[in-house]
């Protein structure tokens, strides 16, 4: 029982001094607050400008959406000011020399977002702002802002984006309200503004702050500048200045994604337009594989435009690639269908010219360092036709002569050679020497339609090896010279989140 009553008097102990410290800081509370109007501009007097304090601190790129030109980021926007109606002495309030309010009890700046994408400009997040004994108010609310950001699809997907977040007061002009950058080593730039005009910056390069920033998966992040300056209103008040504070992300897509999933595949598609004219022609697969690959193309030109922002300022260096591949896939249709239709060329139809021949069949089959496969065959009709005409003219001469020689003079005569005479005079004789002769000329005419016709197949086969050729350094060169301009693979600066990023994260 001694021991209870020892451990409850223990506890109340330990509890009078919360206690007692409670009741100062409600008692300060309610001494601050009792004759304060937070309506009134705590300036230190009424002609003299409160000074602002901004840092930015990022937390989290969620998103950058390239059709709607938005970037969406978690940060926390830090604001520090003086007011002195909310200064005290700690000694009379018991050492209390922090305390915290809910931000709608006192003057808060109305810092906005100028480029917000969103409905909200302000910050809708209900914290507490801390307040110090000397009157300094510090105010941190989180926030996710939806800033505008021109997107550049010059060099997607190896593109960088420069974004940023124009923050200012709304109300206030600099004669009321002075920004200025918390944090950070400023330096001091004169630029050139849109009216020609040279205004002073200060520049803090460091000026967003990433000490909880959680990496993106898809963005590195190169330079984090802030920037100072004053600006006037032609629209609305052209004889005040106000004063803004732009946090510039410089951003460096990974392009590991899009290589893998849009560009390899591509490529692969552009290469396989060589192996159209590798393809023979009696396989009768050369037009439905070009305009499959056409297809393929057509998919994924459509799958670019849902990535991509729709403007007609620049065009993506995808769709420069995409665009060229499928001018090439296009003229390789062109291409099959007049070699498909030099190949299946008929004697009867179509006249080779001379010119054709010297050019497909002895000049530049040597250029091309292709072999004569139908020489061979071409010697061989010839032959066969020499033959057939040699022999057919060899039994009309022999006819004739042993005619001749029967009209003629010739006492003569053995046996056998009547019964010869009589054999070339016999009806039946006449007409098999006809038949042989008229067989011999068929002959012939099939041997020189079919050396005509082996001619246009080696036309067609000189044209798709020149083609193969041609197509192969197209491809080759167009690819190297497209896809290797973008800038970004030769900047060799590193991202500098990168001391951020957790080690399970590369």
């Amino acid at each position: 029982m001694v021991n209870l009553i020892e451990l409850v008097i223990s506890l109340i102990s330990l509890l009078i001094p919360v206690i007692h410290c409670n009741e100062d800081a409600k008692r300060l509370h309610d001494d601050l607050m009792a004759n304060y109007n937070k309506h009134r501009r705590p300036a230190p007097a009424v002609n003299k400008p409160i000074t602002i304090k901004l840092k930015l601190r990022l937390s989290q790129i969620i998103d950058v959406h390239e059709i709607d030109q938005i970037m969406t980021c978690s940060v926390w926007l830090k604001q520090v000011w003086i007011d002195k109606k909310l200064s005290w002495n700690p000694k009379n309030y018991g050492g209390v020399n922090v305390l915290y309010v809910p931000y709608e009890m006192i003057w808060v700046p109305d810092i906005v977002l100028y480029n917000n994408a969103d409905s909200n400009y302000n910050i809708t997040i209900s914290t507490k702002a801390t307040l110090r004994y000397d009157g300094e108010v510090t105010w941190e609310p989180p926030a996710i802002f939806k800033s505008l950001c021109q997107i550049d699809v010059r060099w997607f997907p190896f593109d960088e984006q420069r974004c940023h977040f124009k923050f200012g007061s709304w109300t206030y002009s600099e004669k009321l309200l002075h920004l200025e950058l918390l944090g950070g080593e400023p330096h001091y730039e004169q630029e050139v503004n849109a009216n020609g005009e040279v205004d002073n910056v200060t520049i803090v390069e460091d000026g967003i702050d990433l000490s909880d920033y959680y990496p993106s998966v898809e963005w590195d992040i190169i330079s984090r500048v802030a920037k100072r300056r004053t600006k006037n209103y032609a629209s609305c008040c052209l004889d005040e200045a106000y004063t803004d504070i732009m946090y510039y992300l410089e951003l460096r897509r990974k392009p590991l994604f899009y290589t893998v999933n849009l560009v390899f595949p591509c490529v692969g598609i552009s290469f396989l337009t060589i192996l159209v004219f590798y393809l023979p022609s009696h396989s009768g697969e050369k037009v439905t594989l070009c305009i499959s690959i056409l297809v393929a193309l057509t998919v994924f030109y459509l799958l670019l435009t849902e990535i991509i922002p729709a403007t007609s300022i620049s065009l993506p260096l995808i769709g420069k690639y995409l665009l060229f591949t499928m001018v090439m896939v296009t003229l390789s249709v062109i291409v099959t269908v007049i070699s498909l239709n030099l190949h299946f060329r008929k004697p009867t139809t179509h006249r080779m010219p001379e010119w054709v021949k010297w050019f497909f069949l002895k000049t530049l089959p040597k250029i091309l360092f292709m072999r004569q496969p139908l020489n061979g065959a071409n010697d061989l009709f010839c032959k066969d036709g020499k033959r057939s005409g040699e022999l057919c003219e060899r039994i009309t001469m022999n006819y004739h002569e042993h005619t001749v020689s029967k009209g003629g003079r010739n006492p003569i005569r053995t046996e056998p050679d009547e019964r010869i005479q009589k054999l070339y005079h016999s009806p039946n004789v006449i007409k098999a020497f006809e038949n042989i002769c008229f067989i011999a000329e068929l002959l012939k005419k099939k041997d020189q339609d079919a050396k005509v016709d082996e001619d246009w197949k080696c036309v067609a086969m000189v044209l798709d090896r020149l083609f193969l050729l041609l197509f192969s350094i197209a491809c080759f060169t167009g690819t190297i010279t497209i896809l290797l301009q973008a800038p970004t693979l030769y900047d060799t600066r590193q991202a500098i989140d990168l001391q951020y990023r957790p080690t399970n994260i590369t």
